[in-house]
């Protein structure tokens, strides 16, 4: 009987794109429950009460009160509705949660010093949810997990007795961990015997993302390609033992982009609307960029754009020390981002260093997002580590080839141009491997060069646009997954 329930699944996460986002998790958080309940899941979200979700959820009915454990205090658990419509559990704890700030940091951009609690605290009630002992009647047949700040739910529901969910845990970036001292165990509630190699303890510490990849049914990261590299260093950061020991509770399954808000045919932002179909068009968007930023009107130079964070991560210091050889091939830059103050300073001074030639922005702006990937010529990402990435999915869906460091996500979505992939009209972009200023001005030389191929740069937009990015094929991924784990539940 068991096997015919419908399938439901309770999606706990610390972010849902459009009430608050810091990140990508946020848009898969927004995206996928909706992508599965498409597909006949029962899906609910799981999430803090921000006041940003306070204000946001408009109504909301109470479902339960529940006590303090530990040293996480009682809270009341609230149901509402996301904008796109799927249903929403809000965890509400005035004294965690009702403060200014983001929803890691305060205004200052300094952590909260009580980030195990308010994340112990999701944790808690997450586990509670999926056990035999919820104060709902609303059960999840798969509890999946999302980073950090989900990761210690399985290690709860793993303690407690009776029917629980399977459960799933997403690694969405390796790089953050939530590591705290020994004494948070008791803090949390949780038993003396979780701490230990086999369990929460990392290092002396405890990580709430070592006891979800410890203690979840199964593992997933956001690429195939990222689940190969986190299992050795450097890119396993600390963990890649357990996670290649897990080899066979791990896959990869590529995160999906919003193909409504990302659509050359009806984008709000962009100048000019098109298709594979009408390409030349595109050519206004890009002299519309050019006026946006300043840019010399010019139809023919190559117009190279990337939109990011300015962090390690994400190689803007590799751009900037690329930038005189790329205006010198000619080129023009578009670049729009924040973050490390030195870069910021360094980009607005290549810009004036330079008018007519690089246009930069600091700060973040949807609309001149979309408009540099529906105006740039070809797209440059050269991130040194990308769980997934979302940008060179969105320049292939608006026929701007990417150029691409050759780590995680970015092997998975982009298809090299060499020879064999334009023979049988594969290629949509360019990779270069190593991290270096070499590799990256190579693949740029070879993405200008086949820019300058009309022919051949038409055929690689429309084998871009034609690739399938969507939330869908994601979704089906997971369906498969939840019903593989349930399949080993004796019926």
């Amino acid at each position: 009987m068991a096997a015919k329930r419908k399938l439901s699944v309770l999606f706990v996460t610390s972010e849902v794109a459009p009430l608050v986002k810091t990140g990508g998790l946020a848009d898969v958080s927004g995206a996928l429950p909706i992508a599965l309940m498409a597909q006949g899941v029962e899906v609910r979200v799981l999430m803090p009460g921000y006041p940003a979700v306070m204000e946001g959820v408009k109504a909301k009915g109470r479902l339960a009160s529940l006590p303090a454990m530990g040293e996480l205090p009682g809270c009341q658990l609230l149901a509402g509705k996301l904008p796109g419509g799927v249903p929403l559990l809000i965890v509400d704890c005035p004294q965690l949660y009702h403060r200014p700030g983001g929803p890691y940091q305060d205004i200052s951009g300094k952590d909260w010093a009580d980030n195990d609690l308010r994340f112990g605290l999701l944790c808690y009630v997450a586990a509670l949810l999926a056990g035999a002992h919820s104060p709902i009647t609303w059960r999840p047949r798969i509890l999946h997990c999302n980073d950090w700040q989900a990761g210690l739910a399985p290690a709860y529901l793993h303690f407690m007795q009776g029917e629980k969910a399977r459960t799933v845990t997403t690694i969405h970036n390796l790089a953050y961990q939530g590591v705290y001292p020994a004494v948070t165990l008791s803090r949390l509630g949780l038993p003396p015997s979780a701490f230990s190699p086999n369990g929460v303890e990392y290092y002396g510490n405890l990580s709430f993302l070592k006891a979800g990849l410890y203690y979840a049914d199964h593992i997933t990261t956001v690429s195939p390609n990222y689940a190969q590299e986190i299992q050795h260093a450097p890119l396993g950061m600390g963990l890649q033992g357990l996670l290649a020991h897990r080899v066979e509770r791990l896959t990869g399954i590529l995160n999906g982009i919003d193909t409504d808000a990302w659509d050359p045919e009806s984008d709000p932002y962009i100048a000019k609307y098109y298709n594979a179909a009408r390409l030349p068009v595109k050519l206004e968007n890009k002299r519309a960029l050019q006026s946006r930023l300043g840019l010399q009107a010019a139809d023919d130079v190559p117009l190279i754009g990337s939109v990011g964070r300015f962090t390690d991560q994400k190689g803007f210091d590799l751009i900037l020390e690329c930038a005189q050889a790329l205006i010198g091939l000619p080129a023009q830059l578009a670049i729009l981002g924040s973050g490390d103050a030195e870069l910021q300073e360094a980009f607005q001074q290549l810009a004036r260093s330079h008018p007519g030639k690089v246009g930069v922005q600091i700060g973040y702006d949807e609309s001149l997002a979309h408009q540099i990937e529906a105006g740039a010529d070809l797209f440059l990402m050269p991130s040194r580590f990308e769980p997934c990435g979302l940008n060179q999915m969105y320049s292939q869906r608006y026929g701007t080839p990417p150029v691409v460091h050759a780590t995680g996500g970015l092997v998975d979505s982009v298809v090299d141009c060499t020879p064999q992939t334009i023979a049988n009209k594969t290629a949509t972009g360019f990779l270069f491997s190593p991290m270096t200023r070499e590799a990256m001005l190579i693949g740029v030389g070879r993405a200008v060069a086949a820019y300058r191929d009309k022919k051949l740069w038409r055929q690689l937009q429309k084998n871009g646009m034609a690739r399938d990015f969507s939330w869908d094929t994601s979704a089906r991924q997971y369906l498969e997954l939840y019903a593989a784990l349930l399949a080993e539940q004796p019926a």
